[in-house]
């Protein structure tokens, strides 16, 4: 990390870091990508963690059978005995899943019997709002919420973007992900249309990227012609250390707190804190024109995706 980096970063930090819960209400952002292999988990992960550092109160709420983004944060998955699953078919309550970690970070963590939930749950009243309703009584401790959705549209994907205010897509820079992006986009407008009307776009971050290969340039050009300003100036990298972060239990600023990983995720972290600061303090950074396109607004209702 570069000297003038760390000073950036650490002006940022001491501005607004603090140790009490913010005023502001509680904002849920789910991340989600049908599209597997993108860094969706990882980004989760990393994202979450690098938001809780720069002071803010974190809650990861792990949505995906899989349960990856419970082992990045440590935590083993036999060892969740209240977790997601509990709380959507009704046996516990969300403020018993909730396991504190080193890492400041709060989770509430899931394994394979969340992989069940999607049938239990078809029965159950208010079924596609359930972890919306499981949520309510701990919003007020946090800043903010992520959820960590499965790569796939399911029930379980839909408990996660009827719970959220705000949809962030990691894409990975590769040919499939236009196609990947352009049906995310068809099922957004329709979970806001039938169930979520104030579900919006929160940013789309390029994950995995390489200026080295032309095909990532290309993607970029295209994803942010119909994404404009939605599109995050960070990017996250290839990188090794990334990989293995997971495997150690850690999130990136933690594991190599220095590395471009870190700085990458963590330079990130400070767009998205900035995005979400009050209209009066910051103008939001996603209320400018299109890069490709001028627009108005750059909300869900405004972006065009070519099937």
């Amino acid at each position: 990390m570069t000297a003038d980096r760390q000073s950036e970063q650490l002006c940022f930090f001491e501005t607004h870091f603090t140790t009490e819960r913010s005023i502001e209400p509680v904002k849920t952002i789910a991340l989600a990508n049908q599209k597997g292999g993108v860094g969706k988990t990882t980004t989760a992960v990393n994202l979450s963690s690098c938001v809780a550092a720069l002071g803010k109160k974190v809650l990861i709420v792990d949505l995906d059978p899989q349960g990856n983004t419970t082992t990045g944060y440590g935590i083993s998955k036999r060892s969740v005995d209240i977790g997601t699953y509990e709380i959507l078919i009704g046996e516990a309550d969300a403020r018993q899943a909730v396991r504190k970690t080193e890492f400041r970070t709060d989770v509430i963590g899931s394994n394979t019997r969340l992989a069940g939930a999607s049938l239990e749950m078809i029965d159950l009243p208010g079924r596609e709002s359930r972890l919306r309703k499981a949520l309510a009584p701990i919003q007020k401790d946090y800043d903010f919420i992520f959820i960590d959705c499965p790569p796939s549209l399911d029930l379980l994907t839909l408990n996660g973007l009827c719970a959220c205010d705000s949809i962030l897509i990691p894409v990975q820079c590769e040919y499939y992900a236009l196609e990947g992006l352009s049906e995310l986009i068809s099922t957004l407008k329709t979970v806001r249309k039938k169930y979520n009307p104030y579900l919006d776009i929160e940013g789309v971050v390029f994950t995995m990227f390489s200026v080295r290969y032309n095909l990532t340039l290309q993607v970029v050009e295209q994803v942010k012609k119909y994404f404009g300003n939605k599109v995050y100036q960070t990017t996250i990298p290839r990188s090794i250390r990334i990989s293995e972060a997971p495997s150690y239990g850690q999130p990136i600023n933690f594991y190599e707190p220095k590395g471009k990983g870190s700085e990458a995720y963590m330079d990130l972290a400070i767009e998205f804190v900035k995005s979400n600061r009050p209209a009066e303090a910051a103008p939001k950074r996603r209320r400018g024109k299109a890069a490709a396109e001028p627009v108005e607004t750059m909300g869900l209702a405004d972006v065009k995706m070519d099937g």
